[in-house]
């Protein structure tokens, strides 16, 4: 019986080692491939040439001017915001879906996306002159964008919490309110635009990675990377919550006090995202859900999963976005809930035919 245990042990651990060496060769692949692939032709072997240019291997004579400014300077920025910002919403997705034990959980759903939405639709229609005068220009729509996320789920949170504890339900219900008046004000602000804020307001909406910079990273990108790391450490807490709350307190864990870190890092890493990407709907909602269909919802294994199958995806579906019409460009909110609207449909169906989540 041991013997067959052990047996089994052995099988499951492999078969995971087997899921996160696919997932890892899965995200190089995307690197490789957003970087490769585009309106200008830089395959493989130019990539090479130009890092051995800028690495002082080859001479610099052999590498084009636009060749390494598309290389290093729009490329390579999009492909690690996709990574960045891939990861953070779906983390983001998992722990919450976990935090609450509601399979449709996402970040969205605590008001981060939608306030982060209104607030930078306000600085697109009403001009930012006020934030410009204390930051730089370039900063103003993402910095308000963030403060407009983490405002959102600050209130969110606070009319949930009562009498020194919080209650998920409430907290939820809250979120979706808040959704609610958010979509009223943007709906009210994109009534009152011109013709070219429309557009603007529509691509943003809709989410984006061609304002990707390595000046835009630097700012929002170790926020995120920071939130994440202190997420994937939140996975004891987050296997425990899925017992319930009780069941949790007697195991030792501060229930209040580690609802409110999930909470808040989930904001800070989902704001980061939205602030540099707009909104872009169903990564955090679909990836938790994929990597649970394979490696079940221990979330030792589902949060660092979720990471790198989150990046891998919205790095090829920017891919996608910025091929499929060329010269146009998608925005990358269409491509995402193409994929996640038929996997969800399909959930339901398999929910309906009783094999559950």
């Amino acid at each position: 019986m041991s013997e067959t245990v052990s047996a089994a042990f052995a099988l499951h651990r492999r078969r995971n080692a087997a899921v996160f060496i696919a997932l890892g060769l899965l995200v190089s692949a995307a690197v490789l491939l957003g970087s490769w692939v585009g309106a200008a032709g830089i395959g493989p072997e130019r990539f090479l040439v130009i890092f051995s240019a800028e690495l002082g291997l080859t001479p610099a004579a052999a590498v084009s001017e636009s060749e390494r400014a598309v290389l290093l300077f729009i490329r390579l920025p999009r492909v690690a915001l996709g990574l960045c910002a891939g990861a953070a919403l779906a983390v983001s997705g998992a722990v919450l879906q976990g935090l609450f034990r509601n399979p449709l959980a996402d970040p969205g759903l605590i008001g981060v996306s939608t306030g982060a939405a209104l607030a930078a639709v306000a600085v697109i229609v009403f001009g930012g002159a006020g934030l410009a005068a204390v930051i730089p220009p370039a900063y103003v729509l993402p910095v308000a964008a963030f403060a407009g996320g983490i405002a959102a789920t600050v209130m969110v949170y606070r009319i949930a919490r009562r009498d020194g504890a919080t209650d998920a339900a409430t907290l939820l219900l809250a979120g979706v309110a808040l959704n609610a008046l958010t979509a009223a004000g943007i709906g009210a602000l994109v009534f009152a635009s011109t013709d070219q804020q429309l557009r603007d307001l529509s691509f943003w909406m809709l989410g984006s990675l061609g304002n990707a910079s390595w000046r835009m990273l630097t700012v929002a990108g170790p926020a995120m990377i920071a939130a994440v790391s202190v997420l994937l450490l939140s996975a004891r807490f987050l296997d425990a919550m899925l017992l319930g709350e009780g069941e949790a307190r007697h195991l030792g864990f501060d229930v209040e006090a580690g609802k409110r870190r999930v909470v808040l890092l989930a904001a800070l890493a989902t704001g980061g995202a939205v602030a540099l990407t707009g909104v872009i709907g169903f990564v955090g909602l679909v990836v938790p859900h994929l990597v649970r269909l394979v490696l079940g919802p221990t979330h030792r294994l589902l949060l660092p999963a979720s990471a790198l199958l989150g990046a891998a995806l919205l790095v090829i579906a920017d891919l996608i976005a910025r091929t499929v019409v060329l010269p146009a460009e998608l925005p990358i909110g269409i491509v995402t809930s193409c994929v996640g609207g038929p996997f969800f449909l399909w959930l339901l169906t398999r929910r309906r035919a009783g094999t559950g989540w």
